[in-house]
């Protein structure tokens, strides 16, 4: 049976002025958010950037085994590698301090190409899938998305499109009690035909913006990954050119296999871009290398904390900043 359910109104009273902690600056979220990574990382390049220590072949090793330990993968780590040791060369770095510098410039070149920010005003409604393993934050991240989305002015239908979990049905009707927004759902049933009908209402309604949750699923699981396929299949016939975005979320604390992931996904389904999630409290930060070496999909949204507006989009000289220092 299809529900829509509508999140209440909700009064709020905002705190006194001199009862408000201070809001901290999205740059000071990240910052904080990859401390975890910058301690491990920037706390092995303190010593290694600073004393006497000599530019030789044991200085890049030293520092290729950092870079291994946060999670950058060989391929990218060699890649950084060489093109630091290039950029020295060129500018006549000669103290680590300077070399630390090329380094930031060269991660910052890497990772340019996955800043690209997701323009959600080409279609309407405007209709985004989400996918990903289990755990990985499908949920939390839609709740999220809904907030910014409304934040930029778009209106926002939620789709329950992983129809074999009650919880998480459950879990996204809280999300949309939050953000006051309708949730399509269905006790049991094909998930595609809950999609489906929530394009056909945001039609109906003049929605700008509709979000769709699907089941968790492994890459591995080749008859979860048809049933995606199916979902896209079944939201084109919905609206012709749905889904306009195909995001795959990872959760930044399964490291080397957020890289296998993507391969995966992007194979089987055509990703357009990423959500990675929880990089607070994990040393893996680095991945996002590997991911602009490997698989280089576009990141549009990284989280770093568990707030509404702890969700932004992906900033790759900031993203560079907060890890290096």
């Amino acid at each position: 049976m299809l529900s829509f359910l509508r999140g209440a109104n909700k009064d709020s009273k905002e705190p006194a002025p001199d009862s408000a902690p201070p809001k901290r600056s999205w740059t000071q979220r990240l910052r904080d958010g990859l401390s975890a990574t910058r301690e491990k990382l920037g706390g092995q390049l303190e010593k290694l950037f600073t004393g006497s220590a000599k530019i030789d072949e044991a200085f890049y090793e030293e520092l290729e085994n950092i870079l291994l330990s946060c999670d950058v993968g060989v391929s990218a780590t060699q890649h950084l590698i060489q093109a630091t040791r290039t950029r020295v060369r060129k500018s006549g770095a000669a103290t680590p301090e300077q070399v630390r510098e090329e380094l930031k410039a060269t991660l910052t070149e890497l990772v340019a190409p996955l800043e690209s920010p997701l323009d959600t005003r080409t279609a309407k409604p405007f209709v985004i899938l989400l996918c990903g393993v289990n755990g990985a934050g499908k949920t939390t991240s839609i709740g999220k998305l809904a907030h910014l989305y409304q934040a930029e002015g778009h209106s926002v239908l939620l789709a329950a499109g992983d129809t074999f979990r009650a919880a998480a049905r459950e879990q996204l009707a809280e999300w949309g009690s939050r953000n006051n927004v309708t949730v399509v759902s269905q006790q049991s049933g094909d998930p595609g035909a809950v999609v489906f009908d929530a394009v056909q209402s945001a039609l109906a309604k003049g929605v700008s913006l509709v979000l769709a949750d699907t089941a968790g699923r492994l890459p591995t699981q080749g008859h979860l990954m048809e049933e995606l396929r199916k979902i896209r299949r079944v939201t084109n016939k919905a609206l012709e050119g749905a889904p306009h975005e195909t995001l795959l979320v990872l959760d930044a604390n399964t490291g080397q296999n957020a890289v296998a992931q993507v391969k995966a996904f992007d194979d089987a389904i055509g990703l357009t871009g990423l959500v990675l999630t929880k990089l607070d409290g994990t040393a893996k930060g680095g991945v996002i290398a590997a991911i602009a070496r490997e698989r280089p999909v576009p990141i549009r949204y990284i989280g770093v904390g568990e707030g509404m507006d702890d969700l932004r989009p992906f900033e790759a000289r900031a993203f560079v900043d907060a890890m290096l220092g």
